[in-house]
């Protein structure tokens, strides 16, 4: 059966818009995922390529080492770092496509154990922080926002510094603070949860500040709109009206920057596992980097940039459990 046409405000006869298969749209998916790995991957690849020094020195444990020339040029055969870079390059996409991440250059060993030893504690890390930024965030839009001028002005100026917060900075004083001075948790790294606490919270508080922000400004225009006044008139409460109603409508520009918070928390590790000697990815990459030890630089930025379109994806899935309206619209071509 033919779709039948619309007629627009113009007056313009034109079809409604086709909807996509479920099949379809899976694969749609699938390929932009691809596409995004392979981006990341071809260039980290590239980056390393122009970055100075000599990625045989790394394999024999840096200049300290104090390699011969003969040994310098049997690992460039060994590991074909004499070969034109567009043959590398294709042997190094041939050998991702067959899921072989390579040995690190610097630990000799393969680059999944590597990452397998190291990914708990960043993913632990990532979760909590997150966790917490949403707890913060809803907690500082439902305390404040919609509660007359003063208290909404604080809770916003409130945001707005969390926003601004360099995490290196955050990260050392409330190490100074909480860890040295008051000695509520501990100095040095660890995987238990008191350990954990001041790492997240670096991660977090930021955080919280932009996800508070969109949120309050959604919460506060929800106050006003026909559905809230609709169900006040039913004799709806307010405190179901603000929990129920206007705070789900007011969660969506949230878990939007959900998507952008992994991002964000991945690069923070980095800081923060620094700072507070924690174990995780952001050490290891870091040292990977300096060292030239591509197999490891390459494998950790797959593994990031799988995650972040797996949460992308969750976050289209929590779009539609938050928002049913939003599956029409999804599957709209």
């Amino acid at each position: 059966m033919s779709e039948t046409p619309s007629i627009t405000h113009g007056g313009v006869l034109e079809r409604p818009p086709r909807r996509r298969l479920p099949w379809q749209t899976a694969l749609k998916r699938l390929l932009g995922a691809i596409a995004v790995m392979w981006a990341a991957a071809t260039i980290a690849f590239f980056l390393q390529e122009i970055s100075p020094g000599d990625p045989a020195l790394s394999v024999l444990g840096g200049s300290g080492a104090r390699p011969s020339q003969q040994q310098i040029d049997a690992v460039n055969e060994q590991y074909g770092f004499n070969r034109p870079v567009l043959d590398r390059y294709a042997e190094f996409v041939g050998d991702l496509a067959q899921g072989d991440l390579g040995v690190s250059y610097q630990y000799k060993q393969p680059v999944t154990d590597v990452i397998t030893e190291q990914v708990g504690p960043t993913m632990v890390l990532m979760t909590v922080s997150i966790l917490f930024a949403w707890i913060i965030a809803v907690a500082s839009t439902l305390i404040s926002a919609g509660h007359g001028r003063l208290r909404s002005s604080v809770g916003s100026g409130l945001e707005t510094f969390f926003a601004g917060l360099p995490q290196y900075w955050l990260g050392l004083v409330l190490l100074v603070v909480f860890a040295f001075e008051l000695g509520w948790f501990p100095v040095t790294g660890g995987t238990s949860l008191d350990a954990l606490i001041l790492p997240a919270l670096t991660l977090a508080l930021p955080l919280a500040g932009f996800i508070g922000q969109v949120t309050r400004d959604e919460f506060e225009r929800g106050l006003r709109q026909p559905f809230a006044l609709s169900a006040r008139a039913r004799g709806v409460s307010e405190k179901e009206v603000r929990w129920r109603h206007v705070l789900r409508h007011a969660l969506l520009p949230g878990i939007t920057l959900s998507g952008w918070a992994v991002g964000a928390t991945i690069s923070g590790a980095v800081i923060v596992e620094v700072i507070f000697a924690r174990p995780g990815l952001g050490r290891i990459l870091v040292d990977a980097v300096s060292a030239q030890d591509l197999p490891v630089v390459v494998g950790i930025t797959l593994l990031l940039a799988a995650v972040y379109v797996v949460v992308n994806l969750l976050v289209d899935l929590l779009y539609v459990i938050v928002d049913p309206r939003m599956r029409s619209s999804m599957a709209v071509a």
